[in-house]
């Protein structure tokens, strides 16, 4: 459990940094771009979802190796074990949807839980730092 742990920890912190980077990036990239305010909007969108689609598959290579090659608990149910399957059960789990087909067992309980309440957090950064940008744009609509 204390290695589980311990990548958990390694994972967030990446993971944040990399969302930090992601919007950023965005902010310093949005006052430059040469086009309409709503393709400006949907930059926004498109990096989040680039941040989002990162940070997913991040956590599914940790799970494709805790699980098959350090032996740190493993992902049961409907999976074949491949890197696809472990990705999948990371983008249900960080969006908090959870069918259920795939379920961790042993110290993976411990970073799926993780992964689902960072998901939270992360996709309400993303949704605040959305709005604020809609409400900086939404006036230049008309001009």
């Amino acid at each position: 459990m204390p290695q589980a742990m311990l990548f958990t920890t390694v994972l967030v912190l990446i993971c944040v940094l990399i969302h930090y980077e992601v919007l950023r990036l965005n902010t310093h990239l949005l006052p430059r771009l040469p086009v309409m305010p709503r393709y400006r909007i949907i930059s926004v969108l498109v990096f989040a979802f680039v941040g989002h689609t990162i940070e997913v598959w991040l956590f599914g290579v940790a799970y494709w190796l805790m699980a098959g090659h350090l032996g740190l608990g493993t992902l049961a149910g409907d999976f074949d074990g491949s890197l696809v399957e472990s990705v999948y059960f990371s983008a249900v789990t960080y969006s908090t949807l959870g069918f259920g087909d795939v379920y961790p067992t042993g110290a993976l309980r411990l970073v799926s839980g993780v992964e689902a309440l960072l998901g939270l957090v992360l996709v309400g950064w993303t949704t605040s730092y959305t709005y604020l940008a809609m409400r900086e744009l939404w006036d230049l609509h008309g001009k």
